[in-house]
């Protein structure tokens, strides 16, 4: 009789391992905690919409010691599988990978705000000061603003932050170094993170992105005549959380190293995370005499040789025509 009750369990954990789940959609995904136990995993399965004999799975991931080397993070299972494929894809770690997508624009404190709340990043710069952050990355540059490449990145669950920004950081600085080598004659910067901070505030005006290589070379013809570049975005980035969505009249006048209106030249940093397509529109601009541009309000911009027809430009779209 022991025999006969051995065999019938054995047939019955073959007919469970082998028969296809019950799945509520074609596809089922679901998340794995760190230091789950098999009951809690065979729950965790149940709740995301998969049928299964939880006193079944959690003998057989026992059997197959499934937790000691269980790998946190997000499964997907498709229609047709079984328990026996549902906890080989367990045992072998076969985890979806994840993704973050760095925007064109963030400052440094969207960026790490971001990291911050993406559940499948182990946080370990979120304590750190920006130095200690550079640091931790091998970054040589005194600022952490503006470092970072515009992405989308693809990690396992788990994978540390700091990758993810050593990443960023070495793609920035590679795209830079190609973009440097290429760049046009006769431009108004010393060193490629000079070049950066120009792209960085060509990322921030940019309303079209046809009109990139336009503004970069409103930009650079103010440069080359020693004009303050008078450009709304450095001060903004200047204000920091003091900014309220309003730029005021008091804070144009009001000096800072980000105030373009009230000193000559760069500011000393990026005040965003430039993409590729500023970066080479800063080292490739568009070769004009225009020295002024003033939005539109559909998005694009007007673009002026002279103070004249910058001042009717102004008139007629930001003022409705009143003087």
């Amino acid at each position: 009789m022991l025999l006969l009750a051995a065999a019938g369990a054995v047939a019955w954990f073959a007919q469970v391992y082998q028969r296809p789940l019950v799945l509520s959609a074609e596809r089922v995904e679901f998340r794995i905690a760190p230091g789950a136990s098999a009951r809690t995993i065979a729950r965790q399965l149940q709740a995301a919409g998969i049928e299964l004999n939880e006193t079944a799975f959690v003998l057989a991931a026992r059997y197959e010691k499934i937790t000691q080397s269980l790998r946190a993070g997000r499964y997907e299972i498709l229609r047709g599988a079984t328990l026996g494929q549902l906890l080989a894809k367990l045992r072998n770690g076969d985890t979806m990978r994840e993704r973050i997508t760095v925007i064109e624009g963030w400052t440094l404190r969207d960026l790490r705000a971001a990291l911050s709340a993406n559940p499948d990043l182990k946080q370990d710069s979120a304590s750190m000061s920006e130095s200690q952050l550079l640091k931790a990355i091998g970054a040589t540059e005194p600022r952490a603003e503006g470092l970072f490449a515009p992405d989308t990145y693809v990690f396992d669950s788990g994978t540390s932050d700091l990758d993810i920004l050593r990443r960023a950081y070495r793609a920035q600085a590679a795209m830079l170094q190609r973009a440097w080598e290429s760049r046009a004659p006769g431009l108004p910067y010393v060193s490629p993170y000079q070049a950066l901070i120009m792209a960085s505030i060509v990322e921030k005006e940019t309303g079209q992105g046809g009109e990139r290589g336009r503004i970069a070379g409103v930009f650079v013809n103010r440069l080359q005549r020693g004009m303050p570049l008078q450009t709304d975005p450095t001060v903004i980035y200047g204000l920091g959380e003091k900014f309220d969505g309003n730029l005021r009249k008091r804070d144009l006048v009001t000096d800072s190293p980000y105030n373009t209106y009230l000193r000559a030249g760069l500011p000393p940093t990026p005040i965003a995370l430039a993409g590729r397509a500023s970066i080479e529109a800063a080292l490739q601009p568009e070769r004009t005499r225009e020295l002024y541009f003033v939005a539109r309000g559909d998005g694009t911009s007007e673009f002026s040789e002279t103070l004249e027809q910058h001042n009717r430009a102004v008139t007629k779209y930001q003022l409705g025509g009143r003087r």
